[in-house]
């Protein structure tokens, strides 16, 4: 006879916890594509670069990710977390 194998999916709560995570690993990666983009930029129709612009693109995006850092930071630290002994690095008390 087979055995009943329980449900393929993970619970809710982990999984949102995992993706969170995950999303706070692609936020840097983010940040740098987003801070290279204005290299891509042509200039207005003169010879030289207008800074001024690029200067405020690149702050409004820096607060940005200051701002969904701060919303994803206290989400992360909450949930499952392995125990102090499952990797055997540490001994229990006696």
């Amino acid at each position: 006879m087979t055995k009943r194998r329980g449900p393929v999916f993970l619970a809710r709560r982990s999984y949102r916890l995992r993706r969170m995570r995950d999303a706070a690993r692609l936020l840097p990666i983010a940040g740098a594509f987003l801070f290279l983009l204005p290299i891509l930029w042509e200039p207005d129709r003169s010879a030289s670069r207008d800074t001024a612009t690029d200067g405020i693109y690149l702050f409004v995006i820096w607060a940005l990710l200051v701002l969904i850092a701060a919303l994803m930071a206290p989400g992360l630290g909450t949930g499952e977390e392995p125990e102090s002994g499952a990797h055997g690095d540490e001994e229990a008390p006696h």
